[in-house]
């Protein structure tokens, strides 16, 4: 009896296509391998298409898009001891940078069949004064203030055409009137205070960037960057050190390794770029919670 290996794909992720798709359905079924081919429809179904998968013991499931579409596959299979596997087609692709996953169809196939599987620990995080009760897992980052506010307002039919230049443009836009409100951080029963935040599970942030260079996807740990400014001047400053890889010099940027954090006040929050809602929230680290082969 062959092995199933479901293949969970995003349409609507740029540079997707059905080409890809049927090119890694056909490259499995040559190695002797059962595939199904299951399309996301709405925002939320890929993780509901795991979940079902994942009722059928497969070989391994392979997360077809971008870091978004990989996001809700992983929430789908937490804890549930069947390996997650990626096939890069989305925007920024930060994972498979992470984890040195080729881009090309074949390359990314042949580790998702004979890759390393390991364990990795995940971010977990739960909002505490609004609507979502269910928490919410992440493998790269969760943004918390000013990159989330941008990522809020992105124009989805400039990021299908342009892809990373959608969260230009929004970002800019977003500096010329963003006022932000003062945040309050406990991190691992420390008290600290800013208005930004960059919480990192991975070291790699929107590609190349290292936000939270520290950051490690095997390691049950964050790295967490607060950002103790407020201006627009203040902004464009930390902009800048991120892009020299400068930003922990700054006398205003905090840098800690952290397990547990509490985040109170009124700031937008995204997690692995993708949009989740508003602060206060919790966030707590998930020690081995997913299987990934790479």
């Amino acid at each position: 009896m062959s092995l199933l290996v479901p293949i969970i794909s995003n349409p609507a992720a740029r540079r997707s296509s059905l080409k890809k798709v049927w090119q890694a359905a056909e490259y499995l079924q040559q190695q002797g391998f059962d595939t199904e081919l299951l399309f996301t429809e709405e925002s939320g179904h890929a993780e509901a298409l795991a979940r079902e998968a994942v009722k059928k013991r497969p070989h391994r499931i392979i997360a077809a898009g971008g870091d978004g579409t990989i996001n809700e596959v992983m929430n789908g299979m937490v804890f549930s001891g069947v390996p997650l596997a990626v096939l890069p087609l989305g925007t920024s692709n930060v994972l498979a940078k992470e984890l040195n996953i080729p881009t090309d169809v074949q390359g990314a196939i042949q580790a998702a069949l004979s890759g390393a599987v390991r364990r990795i620990s995940l971010g977990k995080i739960e909002l505490s004064g609004n609507s979502l009760v269910t928490p919410r897992y992440f493998c790269l980052m969760a943004g918390i203030g000013f990159d989330a506010k941008a990522v809020y307002d992105v124009n989805s039919a400039i990021k299908r055409i342009s892809g990373e230049g959608a969260y230009v443009l929004s970002g800019i836009k977003t500096l010329i009137s963003y006022a932000p409100a003062e945040l309050f951080f406990t991190v691992d029963n420390r008290e600290y205070a800013g208005y930004a935040a960059i919480i990192g599970k991975a070291s790699r942030y929107g590609g190349h960037f290292m936000v939270t260079p520290d950051a490690n996807i095997f390691e049950p740990s964050f790295s967490i960057c607060i950002f103790t400014g407020r201006s627009r001047a203040d902004l464009l400053r930390y902009a800048a050190g991120v892009i020299r890889g400068t930003h922990l010099k700054l006398h205003d940027v905090i840098y800690l390794k952290a397990s547990n954090i509490e985040v109170i006040g009124n700031a937008h929050i995204q997690i692995d770029g993708e949009y989740l809602g508003t602060t206060p929230a919790r966030i707590s680290v998930e020690k081995d919670a997913l299987q990934i082969v790479y």
